[in-house]
């Protein structure tokens, strides 16, 4: 069975006005003399998530079954734009921003990889993305030329204007296996 529509209340007139308060009598506004909700001290927020995972990352960096100085020096991916000031490469790379979204570039030929960077791009420019990771994997099964993604996302992400600067990731993001990129911010 078919329920119609609600109809909209008719207008009310004078008259009926005048008759309810003539039915009703005088009428005075009541006052609450309770403090009202918004008034009352709230504690301040604490950010539990944040201490937890802070505490997490320490305790994995005291358990570390490798020694952090042995891990891939000289094989990390750094650029910043000039006009930036160098701490904000410095804060990149500790991973003081959150990255927002990610593309897999493994599995991909140079060709593919490429377009998949600029569509990916164009995408995170167009959602207004601050902060985004490419990976691209370390080149271990690339042959003699070297990796070859890393190396076409580094001269892709210099050549471009919206990218600040870029960083490899941290090892739990994927190390130098994996590049965070630092959009400039159009809001």
């Amino acid at each position: 069975m078919r329920k119609r529509p609600a109809r909209p209340p008719d207008p009310v007139s004078d008259d009926d006005i005048r008759l309810f308060h003539e039915a009703i009598g005088p009428v005075r506004r009541h006052v609450d003399d309770t403090a009202p909700a918004n008034t009352i001290d709230k504690p301040a927020p604490e950010p539990r998530q944040f201490l937890l995972d802070e505490a997490r990352v320490r305790d994995e960096l005291l358990d570390m079954p490798i020694d952090p100085g042995e891990m891939e020096v000289g094989e990390e991916l750094s650029y910043l734009r000039d006009g930036y000031r160098p701490d904000l490469l410095k804060r990149l790379k500790r991973g003081h921003f959150s990255i927002e979204d990610e593309i897999d570039l493994h599995q991909m030929n140079a060709e593919v990889a490429r377009s998949a960077i600029v569509e990916f791009m164009g995408e995170a420019k167009r959602r207004g993305l601050h902060c985004i990771k490419l990976i691209h994997g370390k080149g271990l099964r690339s042959r003699a030329g070297g990796p070859v993604i890393k190396r076409l996302v580094d001269r892709m992400l210099r050549q471009r204007d919206d990218v600040v600067g870029f960083a490899s990731a941290r090892s739990e993001h994927g190390g130098t296996g994996a590049t965070v990129v630092l959009l400039r911010y159009r809001g």
